[in-house]
Parts: C-alpha cells; sequence; structure tokens
C-alpha cells in the first residue's frame, strides 16, 4: 500500500485515498471522544494529571468504569501515565486530540 504524507497532503490541498490504518485510527479517535465517560476523563485532564481514585472520586464513577475506558483511551494513545510507588497517574497524550476536544466543547457552548 502507497505510504502518504498527511503533513504535505492537508497542506497542500492534494486529495489522495487515506490508507486502511489511518482510517481506523480517525474512526477509533471519534469512536473514543463519541463516549460520554470518555470525554469526561480527558476534559478532567486538560489540566493535570490524576490517579485513577482521583478521577473516579472526581466525576463520581466506580473505579472499574474509569480503569476500563483509560485502558481504551491508553490504547489509543491520547492517554499516559506514570508510576509513583503503587499509584498510577494519567495525563493526556496527544495536544492535537485534545485540541479538537476543547474546540468542540467551545463549539456546543456557543449553540
Amino acid at each position: 500500500m502507497k505510504e502518504i504524507n498527511h503533513e504535505k497532503q492537508l497542506s497542500t490541498g492534494e486529495q489522495q485515498e487515506l490508507s486502511e490504518e489511518t482510517l481506523f485510527v480517525v474512526s477509533q479517535t471519534f469512536k473514543a471522544l463519541g463516549d460520554p465517560t470518555r470525554i469526561r476523563i480527558l476534559y478532567l485532564l486538560f489540566d493535570r494529571e490524576y490517579s485513577v481514585n482521583d478521577i473516579a472520586e472526581g466525576l463520581d464513577l466506580r473505579q472499574s468504569t474509569v480503569s476500563h475506558q483509560l485502558r481504551f483511551l491508553k490504547n489509543l494513545r491520547l492517554v499516559k501515565y506514570r508510576r509513583e510507588g503503587t499509584t498510577l497517574f494519567y495525563s493526556h497524550d496527544d495536544v492535537h486530540v485534545m485540541d479538537v476536544l476543547k474546540q468542540t466543547i467551545e463549539h456546543a457552548c456557543h449553540n
């Protein structure tokens, strides 16, 4: 399959067919942003990192729910974590997706 330089494609306005991998990643990213719980988690992670327990408490969710959603987001590389002792602290890992989320929230608030 032909490799596409997406930066060049976007800057020059050329329309080329998207690879299957690109289509999959884009659709999975929108799937991630299509779930209210994942949106709430990402929104919480805009400015700082949180532990799973802090996220669960702050959003009034079960820890198992938060862990499940974080695993989904981590697999898409939308969040990352660091370990401190036995505690994992999560933060966002994709400024582009966070910008899309922020713009979408701003758009929704202006309607």
